[in-house]
C-alpha cells in the first residue's frame, strides 16, 4: 500500500511501518504526521494516532499526537483567519446554507467546536476552516479544540494501544464512554461560565 502512495488507504500497521522508517529522528515523525493530517485531511488520523501509541508508548504517543493535532488545527484556523476575509464572502455566495452554519457556530461557538473535536471521524479541516472564517473568538476556538482533541486522542490512543486487550476487558470501553460523557458535561459548564 505504501508503494502506491495512496496515503488515505493506510491502516495503523502501514502507518507504524512508515513512521518507523524515520525512527532516527526520534518523536518528530509522530508529531509531524499528526500535524500534517490537519492540513491534509485525506491522511488517516486514526491510523496515525494508533501508530503513535504503539511506537512511542501510551503516554508519549498521546502527547505527541495531541500536540501535533492541536498545532495543526491552530495553524489552519490562523491561516484562514489571517488571509481568509474574502473566503467567507465566497463561501456564503456559493453555498447559502453555509451562512446558517457560520452564524450558528458564532452563536454557540464553544460547545459545537468542542463536541466536533471529540469525534475522530469529524472533518476537522472543515471545522477549523469554518471556525476561522467565522467570528468565533480565538480563545474560544483554542480552549474548545484543546479539550475536544484531548478527549478524542485519549479515547483513540487508549483503545488502540492494545486492541486485543480492549475486547478481553469491556470495562475499558465503558471507561472511554464515561470519559467522553464527563468531558461533555465539563465543556457545557465551561461554556456557560466563560463563553456566554
Amino acid at each position: 500500500m505504501i508503494g502506491s502512495f495512496d496515503l488515505s488507504g493506510l491502516d495503523w500497521e502501514d502507518m507504524e511501518r512508515l513512521l518507523n522508517q524515520f525512527e532516527a529522528l526520534g518523536p518528530l515523525p509522530g508529531l509531524l504526521a499528526a500535524w500534517l493530517e490537519s492540513l491534509f485531511p485525506f491522511l488517516p488520523l486514526v491510523a496515525i494516532l494508533i501508530a503513535n501509541v504503539n511506537i512511542y508508548g501510551l503516554g508519549e504517543g498521546f502527547l505527541l499526537s495531541w500536540i501535533g493535532v492541536f498545532a495543526g488545527a491552530v495553524t489552519v484556523f490562523w491561516i484562514v483567519r489571517r488571509f481568509g476575509s474574502r473566503l467567507r464572502h465566497f463561501v456564503e455566495r456559493k453555498s447559502p446554507r453555509s451562512t446558517k452554519l457560520i452564524h450558528w457556530l458564532e452563536r454557540h461557538g464553544f460547545m459545537p467546536i468542542f463536541l466536533l473535536a471529540c469525534f475522530p471521524f469529524t472533518p476537522s479541516f472543515l471545522v477549523n476552516l469554518v471556525s476561522g472564517i467565522s467570528k468565533v473568538p480565538f480563545h474560544t476556538f483554542i480552549t474548545a479544540t484543546a479539550l475536544g482533541k484531548g478527549v478524542m486522542i485519549l479515547m483513540v490512543s487508549f483503545a488502540g494501544y492494545d486492541l486485543v486487550d480492549l475486547f478481553k476487558q469491556p470495562w475499558k470501553l465503558v471507561l472511554i464512554i464515561g470519559v467522553f460523557g464527563l468531558m461533555a458535561l465539563t465543556g457545557r459548564k465551561i461554556e456557560s461560565k466563560y463563553f456566554k
